[in-house]
């Protein structure tokens, strides 16, 4: 990969870069002419508002937890909600995600091999990156491209992820509000207003929780641990404790950390949809606070 610096212009990928600078200035003008259209109805809200948790839950417990680090099995209808649901999220499909993640993990804040390194600069991590993101075909060859293709789901998602995309990201959202009369509404607040929340949320952890918060597990790279992001992302933001335990189906451990993707998998489980929740032992993580602590007092 190339340091941000030295991409040409030539490289740019245009349709992402449009898409995602685009779908902001549209909400901005959207929303107040929908406020104040004689369709707009509360209704509405609820649905943005439904739509956003799922698709936040659809990414964090279904392409982070689940596909990029296996911290838990999910039966086959769990992993559908995560393949169409996800699909509204515009975040690429699970294949490019997972694999972009695991990289992000192997090479944190390698400005070259980090697909979103936060050595590049804040906003090259918070969005920056996809605008020179370009579907890489070696990937789908990879050893893991093709494991996570081995999932008949998934290789659908990967097959028609653009239609599938804009079906549950746009229409979607604008069919369910037109049965109640407003789907000027549905299209503009439950899909792009929407879209522009979830894809933020999601890109401020690659960004805000490299660059602030706290780090009780480990200094040794930019994670940290961000009370407010994992508000938005429902959990995400307890980093720190993430780059350090990947494969805990938990982010935030503590009982009053602010994580229902957690409380999501655990009480799938619960009804036998999801089971081997992985996590560390307390003493592992126990001992990583104190070393850490140590390191603290000596500085």
């Amino acid at each position: 990969m190339m340091n941000n610096s030295t991409l040409p212009a030539k490289r740019i990928n245009w349709r992402n870069t449009i898409f995602f600078i685009g779908t902001p200035i549209l909400a901005l003008i959207g929303v107040p002419l929908w406020a104040m259209g004689p369709t707009a109805n509360s209704n509405t809200v609820w649905l943005a508002a439904i739509l956003a948790v799922l698709t936040g839950l659809s990414i964090t417990a279904g392409y982070h937890r689940f596909f990029s680090h296996k911290t838990y099995e999910a039966s086959w209808i769990v992993r559908l909600f995560f393949v169409i649901i996800s699909a509204g999220a515009f975040q690429g499909p699970i294949l490019e995600w997972a694999l972009d993640h695991r990289n992000h993990h192997r090479y944190v804040d390698d400005k070259e091999k980090d697909p979103y390194s936060i050595s590049n600069g804040f906003w090259w991590a918070h969005i920056i990156w996809i605008f020179y993101k370009f579907k890489d075909p070696e990937k789908e060859h990879s050893k893991e491209g093709k494991e996570l293709l081995a999932d008949p789901l998934v290789n659908f998602q990967y097959q028609y992820y653009v239609p599938l995309a804009i079906f549950v990201g746009f229409v979607l959202p604008t069919l369910i509000a037109a049965s109640w009369g407003d789907p000027f509404g549905g299209f503009i607040l439950a899909g792009v207003t929407k879209l522009v929340f979830t894809s933020h949320s999601t890109f401020l952890i690659n960004s805000l929780t490299h660059t602030l918060g706290n780090q009780p597990y480990s200094s040794k790279h930019s994670s940290r641990d961000n009370w407010f992001t994992a508000i938005l992302t429902c959990g995400e933001g307890y980093h720190n404790f993430h780059h350090e335990f990947p494969i805990d189906y938990r982010n935030g451990i503590r009982f009053y950390q602010w994580d229902p993707t957690k409380w999501f998998i655990r009480g799938l489980s619960f009804i036998g949809l999801t089971k081997n929740l992985k996590r560390y032992t307390d003493d592992a993580i126990d001992n990583k606070r104190t070393r850490m602590s140590e390191l603290v007092l000596q500085h």
